[in-house]
């Protein structure tokens, strides 16, 4: 059976000019845009949705470009490559650039030696479905991979246990917690957690669910005026149409998800869901099929755990109150 291919869509696990697979089916392609429907299948199956890994790096390189004000088809050019291949190694999903290509690309934008050392390192093992990225929690280039999973997903899901979700928090609330964790670059990782609340005012932008562990509400990081003015954004955020807030009760008397830790999950139209969990001085990032669904399951349980939306905007309001009168 012969397939034709939308334009859209390409196999990188073939050879540049589609002429023989690489990946071992020895499979010969005849035409550019013409594959075998099973070879089709079965490399889709292996590439479709980018690694955690692989759609930071593409971020990154695409960040590196724009910030030099170089388009695609001028890198291009200085590459002597096609502007395709270079939007398709930036979007993540559907390509990964070798460690000697992002190198090339680097030197070519002008990147000093050590980003493009840094960057060459994300590129080993970018094909990898589970990454640990060391550093400072909210460090910049942790908080740029969570800008581009949150744009590009339909569904972001924030399981908060006892700092409140970053897409809601205040400049104030975010320096507090940033401060917390390191002195260093906190005003530019504030800017960058704020600059995060703009895919939620887009047409596209995803559903966001923030499902909220009652203690958060009531430990005041950064002081009580400070948290006050943090609940009564969130309340006020809660009546987005693209967003949920669900409180969950501090007095379960059972043992549930939440009870673990915080985490993230990030669900794609088109790709696996990847999970992130911030640890003291790491991040790790899952994309195992069998991780997506357990934390998929474990937000259907807090969510039948929680509050309705309507209580839970009551009890943040109230506690918003309760921590204005107790300064």
């Amino acid at each position: 059976m012969i397939l034709l291919l939308p334009l859209d869509h390409w196999c990188i696990w073939c050879a540049p000019d589609w002429s023989v697979c690489t990946s071992g089916c020895n499979y010969t392609i005849e035409g550019k845009k013409i594959v075998d429907a099973q070879h089709y299948d079965w490399c889709m199956a292996r590439t479709n949705g980018g690694t955690p890994r692989a759609r930071a790096l593409g971020a990154e390189l695409r960040q590196a470009r724009e910030e030099r004000g170089v388009g695609v088809r001028e890198l291009a050019r200085r590459l002597g490559t096609d502007h395709s291949k270079i939007s398709r190694y930036e979007s993540g999903v559907s390509a990964t650039p070798s460690p000697e290509y992002v190198a090339s690309v680097l030197t070519a934008l002008g990147v000093s030696e050590s980003e493009r050392e840094r960057l060459a390192s994300v590129a080993r093992g970018a094909n990898e479905a589970t990454w640990v990225s060391t550093g400072v929690p909210g460090a910049q280039h942790e908080l740029t991979t969570l800008i581009e999973f949150e744009r590009d997903a339909s569904q972001v899901v924030e399981v908060s246990t006892m700092v409140l979700p970053g897409l809601l928090q205040t400049s104030d609330y975010a320096r507090a917690v940033m401060t917390g964790a390191s002195n260093n670059d906190v005003e530019a990782r504030v800017a960058l957690r704020l600059g995060r609340r703009e895919v939620l005012t887009r047409g596209n932008g995803p559903h966001f669910t923030a499902l909220i562990l009652e203690t958060a509400l009531r430990t005041p990081i950064g002081g009580r005026g400070v948290l006050a003015e943090q609940l009564r954004q969130i309340a006020d955020m809660a009546a987005w149409p693209n967003v949920t807030v669900q409180v969950i009760p501090s007095d379960i008397e059972t043992w549930h998800p939440a009870h673990v830790g915080a985490f993230i999950l990030f669900e794609f139209p088109k790709s696996k869901p990847i999970v992130h969990i911030e640890q003291y001085s790491s991040a790790v990032f899952l994309h195992e099929p069998e991780d997506g669904q357990a934390y998929q399951e474990a937000v259907g349980k807090l969510r039948q755990l929680a509050m309705s939306p309507v209580e839970s905007t009551e009890i943040i309001a109230r506690t918003a109150k309760e921590m204005e009168n107790s300064q």
